[in-house]
């Protein structure tokens, strides 16, 4: 069928063409360097299923305390007028923008052995976050946490409030209505949320490695296993990058029918 505007300008088609190729490029030629012969015997490597393992299980850890934590705080700001929402909202989105690293720091200032939290926590139990699978874990939950709480944010704005007004009219609480009317018609934005949350917690790397150094089977997770192969032995990293990038793929292919469905 013929666009009735018409044929798309060239000055637009040309850098949406180089724009695609800047990022399609990369990952094919990561695909055609990979020694694919030799991909099995690299994939059997002990630390790789250690550090698979360790970055799956604490990925979806992350996930449970982000769909706890994140999901009251996303209707909070979506459901809940009060002083100080944008001001809460932004501070929320802070750790989008901060540098990996920054984030480390950020956490070790706050849960280090003598940080705010950490310092008082160590005495209490005797328990500190820093090199510890747990601490792998928080640093999961702090750097994955905004992008649950805006994918759940814009999933509970989406469904009309009207429904809890109705709910509320015929007797039901805002509890009530929160468990039986706004998760349930908000649930695929929050499922959403919670691959897109879990796919960043899986690929993170720079606040993992500040907070917690990168111990086999206790805090080396995937990709701080890729960045320490990659120093000695360039076709073992790619190959441990093919497992990521065949993850990613997974996630987009579980998130079709937001994203790569037709309009």
């Amino acid at each position: 069928m013929r666009d009735p505007l018409g044929r798309p300008p060239v000055v637009l088609m040309a850098p949406a063409l180089l724009a695609t190729l800047l990022l399609v490029v990369p990952l094919v030629a990561m695909v055609a360097a990979t020694d694919w012969a030799a991909l099995p015997g690299q994939l059997r490597s002990e630390p790789l299923r250690e550090a698979l393992w360790l970055s799956l299980t604490t990925s979806t850890a992350a996930m449970l305390i982000c769909l706890v934590l994140g999901l009251p705080l996303a209707w909070l700001l979506a459901r809940v007028e009060f002083p100080g929402r944008g001001w809460l909202r932004a501070l929320v989105t802070v750790p989008l923008v901060l540098p990996p690293v920054v984030a480390g720091i950020a956490l070790r200032t706050a849960f280090g052995r003598t940080g705010v939290i950490g310092e008082p926590l160590l005495e209490l139990t005797g328990f500190a976050f820093p090199f510890t699978t747990a601490g792998v874990v928080l640093a999961h939950v702090f750097v994955s946490m905004p992008f649950v709480v805006i994918a759940i944010e814009g999933a509970l704005r989406s469904a009309d409030r009207e429904y809890d007004a109705a709910a509320a009219t015929l007797g039901a609480t805002r509890w009530t209505a929160f468990r039986r009317v706004s998760v349930p018609l908000a649930l695929p934005g929050i499922l959403a949320g919670m691959v897109l949350g879990w796919a960043r917690s899986l690929g993170e790397f720079g606040a993992t490695i500040t907070f917690n150094g990168n111990y086999p089977g206790v805090t080396q997770t995937m990709p701080n296993l890729i960045y320490v192969t990659r120093q000695s032995d360039q076709d073992a990293a790619l190959a441990l990058s093919m497992v990521m990038l065949l993850v990613s793929i997974g996630v987009l292919l579980a998130l079709r029918d937001r994203w790569l469905g037709t309009p």
